[in-house]
């Protein structure tokens, strides 16, 4: 039986919120050999986000990332259907948006990141992703991958939220990697 993309979303977020006090550390050191693989020394523009809604936490590893003087960026929301990523500096205040996610001051400057890391709530071995359903990564996903090929795009996710099948439609984008406690799994696996 195949299931719709709100069922699922509704199954992934209750499931996360149940298991995420349980849930394994994550081994980061994997996420910055990935940058070196694909970027070598160069210092690259890394967007995060800040976790809500039992999301994996990132900030360790945004804070490491800043410290070996990468430029973080997080995600803003600018309309009902546009996101782009601001710079942020570890530990700088935040505001709350319409959501209630925690996101950068409006001035702060636009960023193209080359690195990002997409919260999500269940994902497939095809690297398919369910997110929250506004579209909002997968539209800027395909708007910086226009503008600039060589990015790379990131799940982030614990492995109890992978699903056999995750239904797509021509405006998912498809993801890189996805990056869980177990490691990295990447479609060649």
């Amino acid at each position: 039986m195949k299931y719709d993309k709100i069922y699922l979303r509704k199954k992934f977020l209750l499931k996360r919120k149940k298991r995420y006090l349980n849930a394994k550390k994550f081994n980061f050191n994997l996420v910055f050999k990935l940058v070196k693989k694909y970027f070598g020394k160069k210092k690259i523009a890394i967007a995060g986000y800040y976790p809500s809604n039992h999301e994996v936490n990132i900030l360790d590893f945004l804070k490491e990332a800043s410290k070996r003087k990468f430029k973080i960026a997080l995600p803003v929301i600018k309309s009902s259907n546009s996101m782009c990523f601001k710079s942020w500096i570890f530990e700088e205040p935040l505001s709350v948006n319409e959501f209630g996610i925690l996101e950068p001051i409006k001035t702060n400057k636009e960023v193209t990141p080359d690195l990002i890391m997409v919260p999500l709530l269940a994902f497939d071995e095809q690297l398919n992703r369910i997110g929250y359903g506004r579209g909002y990564y997968d539209r800027s996903l395909q708007k910086i991958t226009k503008k600039k090929k060589e990015i790379v795009s990131l799940g982030i996710a614990y492995s109890f939220q992978r699903y056999k099948k995750i239904p797509v439609n021509k405006y998912d984008f498809k993801l890189d990697y996805i990056f869980t406690e177990r490691g990295i799994i990447s479609s060649k696996q």
